[in-house]
Parts: structure tokens; sequence; C-alpha cells
């Protein structure tokens, strides 16, 4: 069952600093998007999450002297005021809204016992690189500093108690530049902190939707702390994490869609001869082709767009193989196109569907490269996958509207 429990947050000390502090995630922006960033707000969180924004654009990310300034702002902060620390453990409530839609999670701590024993899941591979990165900017700060975005099958008793709370007034509530609203509120009833961890270990598993890396990183601290403190409990705050936890059912998966750079020698006319044996294929024209449902892949090249069905062989009820970035991958984009390995292969990128299919005719138009819209994996499916011990392919979810870093902060 899943051990969530209260903590003493480091937070912005007001709402005006809040909605100047909050930032989006730290790998949303390259090194250069982040000066900028920074440049134009200089209360940006992102000056801790990436500091080498501190230094001359030369400066190696990676070196010890960004992580320490990360620490050194992020104690400058607390002590001139821009951020306090609550004087005992609570809970939170998160809630963001976008084009009219709100999801609302509880703001904790979720144990490390829990991520390694099984019964927080994952869905997908980390990369050691960025999970090193993540390791010393925890490790140097000896704080987390973005949440870990989690799900829940939902519980109609969490929710009520969470609805009941929301009834009251807020401790922020602003709308950042991308008019997404955000809104927090403490839970420091000890009533109310003692009901919420008794449902939530009534709860079999606990899913990661975003942030398998800042998951795997805080893990790697922990590990490190215990074998540095040979008397540790198992209670010390390094054990937890800091995560965002949401029913399922108000979390919306965006298509997370690909574009190649090239054919691979290929004709177009060609791959579309070779995959007629396992999708049926109508051609739409200059409109961008949206699919509409699973099974359905939108095909851009030379201006044009196409419809593709996968054929009733080719789905699978299998976790996996039946997912539609599967049934992309191992039907085109490996045995046609090349593309072995998503992860590291440079003639394929990603891109999230909240940027449009336009996005995707600029891409392809640029090398002569081929386009592919998707349909959005579902949490359902993301659940199962989980449930299964299984890995979905790489980029295989988009989650909007996303976390923002700097409104929590856990200390340890």
């Amino acid at each position: 069952m899943s051990i969530i429990r209260p903590f003493q947050a480091v937070r912005p000390s007001d709402e005006r600093l809040a909605s100047h502090i909050a930032a989006l995630p730290y790998d949303v922006y390259s090194s250069a998007e982040a000066r900028r960033i920074v440049e134009q707000e200089p209360l940006s969180f992102l000056k801790i999450d990436r500091a080498e924004t501190q230094f001359p654009e030369e400066t190696d990310m990676y070196s010890a002297e960004v992580y320490e300034k990360a620490r050194d702002i992020l104690e400058q902060m607390i002590s001139d005021g821009s951020f306090l620390k609550e004087s005992s453990p609570c809970y939170y409530i998160y809630s963001l809204t976008m084009n009219g839609r709100t999801q609302s999670g509880l703001v904790g701590c979720a144990s490390v016992d829990d991520y390694t024993g099984g019964v927080i899941l994952k869905h997908e591979n980390t990369l050691e690189a960025k999970e090193l990165d993540r390791f010393r900017h925890i490790d140097t700060c000896s704080a987390q500093t973005g949440p870990i975005f989690l799900s829940y099958r939902p519980d109609e008793a969490v929710r009520t108690i969470l609805r009941k709370i929301q009834e009251g007034a807020p401790l922020y509530d602003f709308t950042s530049g991308d008019e997404i609203r955000h809104c927090v509120w403490r839970i420091d009833s000890a009533e109310d902190i003692e009901n919420i961890s008794h449902l939530f270990s009534r709860i079999p598993h606990l899913y990661i939707a975003d942030g398998h890396h800042r998951a795997a990183s805080a893990v790697k601290v922990c590990l490190k702390r215990r074998a540095e403190d040979l008397d540790f409990s198992g209670n010390e705050e390094y054990n937890f994490f800091l995560s965002v936890l949401f029913p399922s059912d108000e979390l919306k998966i965006y298509d997370y869609n690909r574009v190649v750079a090239d054919l691979n020698g290929y004709t177009f006319d060609k791959i579309l001869d070779i995959v007629e044996n396992t999708f049926e294929i109508e051609k739409i024209g200059s409109t961008p082709f949206r699919p509409e449902k699973k099974g359905d892949f939108g095909v851009y090249h030379g201006g044009c767009w196409f419809r593709l069905t996968a054929r009733p062989d080719v789905c699978s009820d299998d976790p996996v193989k039946g997912l539609d970035v599967s049934i992309l991958q191992d039907r085109i984009l490996s045995p046609l196109l090349g593309i072995h390995d998503p992860k590291t292969d440079s003639r394929i990128s990603f891109v999230g569907g909240i940027r449009g299919l336009e996005e995707l005719e600029k891409r392809a138009d640029r090398t002569g490269g081929i386009a592919f819209s998707m349909y959005p994996t579902s949490m359902d499916e993301l659940m199962r996958v989980a449930d299964s011990g299984m890995l979905m392919p790489p980029k295989s979810t988009w989650f909007e509207p996303k976390l923002r870093s700097g409104l929590f902060i856990h200390q340890f």
C-alpha cells in the first residue's frame, strides 16, 4: 500500500512572489532558452533549477560550481524572505486549469521504499546522463526542487476530502503567462492530514506520469545518504521525495508526434506501397490530419497528408505491442525508416501535440522528411503497461499542463 506523508515545505512567501518564481520544469528548456527566461524574469526558479544561467555561456553546465551555485541561491532566497519554511509538516492541494479543464493533485512526499518495492510503478526507462545531472543537483542542494508527477486510480473518498478543503480560500491563486491558472491550498489540520494519509495507505499502486528521471535521481540520493549514515531509521526526509498526486480521470495526455528527417533512401510512393499490407491508406490532402481514434495515424510528406489505419491483424492485446507508438515503431520507423533506437537516433525528433500539426509540416519540409501525427496514449494504457511490469517506447506520453517548479521545495 502507498505511503504518503506531509512535509515542511519551503515555498514562496506570498502569492505575488509565487507568480514570479514558478517556472516550467528544468528539462523543458535548452540552456539558451533558460538564459532568456531568467533574463526576462530574474526571480524565475530556473536560476536554481538551471544554475548555469548565472555563469558565462561557455561554462560547463555540469561543473561542480554550477550545482553549488544552485544551493547558494536557494539559501539566499530563504534568507532574504523570498522563500519561507513551514513550521510544521503540511499537505497541499495544487490545482491547474487549462482551457477550462481543471486537475487537482495532493502535494506530499512519497516513499523511496515504495519506489524500490514496486508500489510506485514506472512506464519508461531513464537515461543515465539525465539521472546524474538531477542526482548532483538534489545531492548538492539537499533538496528536491521539482515535484514528481504521480497518478492513482480515482478514489472518491480522497476526492471528497480534497474538494471540501478547496472550498476555502487558496494560499496562491495566479495565472501564468501561458494562461494556465495555478491555485494552491494548504492542509494543516491534524485531522485532515491523518485522514489523507490513511486514505492513501489503502491505494495499492501509484504511477509515475512524468518525472521518471527526477524520481530515479531522488532514489539514488537516498541510497547514497543511507550508505553514509549506517544508523538511518528510514524516517529521515531523504527517504521520501516530493510528489504531486492526481487521480487518473482528471489527467489529459496529448499526442506525442514524430518527424523523421529523411526517407531512408525510399521514395514516398514506395513507402506507401510497402505499408499497404498493414495499413489502409486514405489521401487527405493539404489539410493537417489529427487522428481521432486508436489505430489511426496521420502521415505527412511534400505538402500532402494521408490517413493510415492499422489493419486488424496488426493490432495486439499485449500492453506494449498494442500501443499506437509501438505499431508505428515496429511497422514503419524501424523496418522502413531505419530508426532502430529512437532514444539515440538523431534523425528522429518528437513534437508535443500542444505545438500543433503545422510544426510537423515545418520540420518535415525543412529536410524533405516525413511526419507522423499520433492518437494520444491513454491513462488506462499507461497504467496497464506499468501494472504488467513493462515499459513503453520512448516519448509515448505528453502531459499538459506541466507542473511548475519552485512552488514547493522539499529539504532534507
